[in-house]
């Protein structure tokens, strides 16, 4: 580290240009990507990163494709259990990738319905089918007011195309 610090340096007395990590360059591509694409504009997004997908009284919820790709290859999902009640804005969830491990928040309330039990074998389907195989659970909506809290397609969007 030191000897980066110390070459970046002579470069910069020396009035060199220097090229940017290989990593940062890396990086930035990934959010250039994400800009306008992976984003199903028939959900509405909190800005955790959660997706709802609403069809009458009820709700289906995941990770965002943004949110899979941050983690990187998801390795285990844990879940809640069927007829447990989900408060707005409260951990659900657990994803572990492995780069890390994170919670999932529900973007709304309700009582679960059902759960993606096919990801208890196959976790990876958060990363390859974030929008349709990969949901992670089906709620009864309690209160659908909350859905207009929630960031449309659009605004989602332009969110991680800031980050």
């Amino acid at each position: 580290m030191a000897m980066r610090t110390f070459a970046s340096q002579c470069a910069v007395a020396l009035k060199m240009r220097v090229a940017p990590a290989p990593y940062l360059m890396l990086r930035t591509a990934a959010t250039r990507a994400y800009a306008g694409q992976a984003v199903a504009d028939d959900c509405k997004y909190a800005t955790s990163h959660e997706w709802v997908k609403v069809d009458g009284d009820t709700a289906t919820i995941g990770i965002s494709d943004f949110a899979q790709a941050e983690l990187g290859d998801v390795v285990y999902v844990e879940l809640p259990e069927v007829g447990a009640t989900m408060e707005k804005g409260t951990t659900f969830g657990v994803v572990e990738s492995v780069k890390a491990a994170s919670d999932v928040y529900s973007p709304v309330t309700g009582e679960v319905l059902e759960v993606n039990t096919e990801l208890e074998g196959s976790p990876g389907l958060v990363n390859t089918s974030a929008f349709k195989e990969g949901w992670m659970v089906k709620l009864k909506l309690s209160n659908p007011a909350e859905l207009e809290s929630l960031l449309d397609a659009t605004a989602y969007a332009k969110t991680i195309a800031d980050n």
